[in-house]
């Protein structure tokens, strides 16, 4: 609850903010804060309330498909870092067919994971990646989608 109420501290400060301002761009910008803010804090809220009911990997009994044997809690990390990164890849693969509306969302949601200090920065460095990687459709490295499809993560 730690982190919702940082969110709602900093959506308090953004509507304090906007009845001190008169310049529309201000208030647009302050408005659109105190929203993410607000929704960040519903967010983090719900995730408390439903914890129990969240599906954790290290609660189920993992296994190498090759050999059977129980996974480590690193190897399982592993496993998962390589399947977030393959799913990003793809998300970005595709980012030019994705709706307007889910891409904002995506945006969003991705700028608000980590330290509430550093989601500007975050949110900055997002958009670059975004920005400079627009025009690259479908230029995955060849090595990763052969490892991929292989179930191992790339290790080069």
């Amino acid at each position: 609850m730690f982190a919702a109420k940082q969110f709602r501290k900093k959506a308090a400060e953004s509507a304090e903010a906007l009845k001190h301002t008169d310049v529309p761009s201000e208030i647009r910008e302050l408005q659109r804060s105190e929203r993410s803010f607000t929704e960040l804090a519903q967010n983090e809220t719900w995730l408390a309330d439903n914890f129990d009911k969240i599906i954790r990997s290290r609660d189920l009994q993992a296994q190498d498909e090759a050999t059977g044997k129980r996974l480590d809690g690193s190897a399982v990390a592993d496993i998962e870092k390589h399947i977030l990164r393959c799913l990003g890849a793809a998300v970005i693969m595709q980012w030019n067919t994705i709706p307007r509306k889910l891409q904002r969302e995506l945006f969003d949601t991705a700028g608000s994971l980590g330290d509430i200090e550093q989601t500007t920065v975050l949110r900055g460095q997002i958009a670059r990646f975004l920005h400079d990687h627009k025009d690259e459709e479908n230029s995955a490295d060849c090595s990763s989608k052969s490892n991929m499809t292989e179930g191992k993560p790339d290790r080069a």
